[in-house]
């Protein structure tokens, strides 16, 4: 699922991440250059349907951004806006504000 743009709080945009029921996951966090790549800023909480979900206001921009599983396994947003090279041989998941 694309994440998903509202107007936020003081100008900014709020974004809501989401990654599909079907992954397998006990714990997933959204981490980017938004929040300094940190594990614990933004975990997603998972929902009775069973889709992991976060909103995050964020002010004008372009920002690098992946989800970390189970603290472990990084994983792209595959409906993300762009894509672009890392320096650890993937690629990070771009969202344009």
């Amino acid at each position: 699922m694309p994440p998903e743009r509202k107007p936020g709080a003081k100008g900014t945009t709020k974004v809501t991440f989401s990654l599909p029921k079907d992954v397998q996951a006990a714990e997933v966090a959204v981490c980017g250059d938004f929040n300094g790549w940190d594990p614990v800023a933004n975990p997603m909480k998972r929902y009775k349907d069973g889709h992991f979900g976060v909103s995050i206001n964020l002010p004008e921009g372009e920002y690098r951004y992946r989800f970390l599983l189970d603290g472990e396994v990084w994983e792209n947003d595959w409906d993300a806006d762009d894509y672009a090279p890392n320096p650890y041989g993937g690629e990070d998941s771009i969202i344009k504000v």
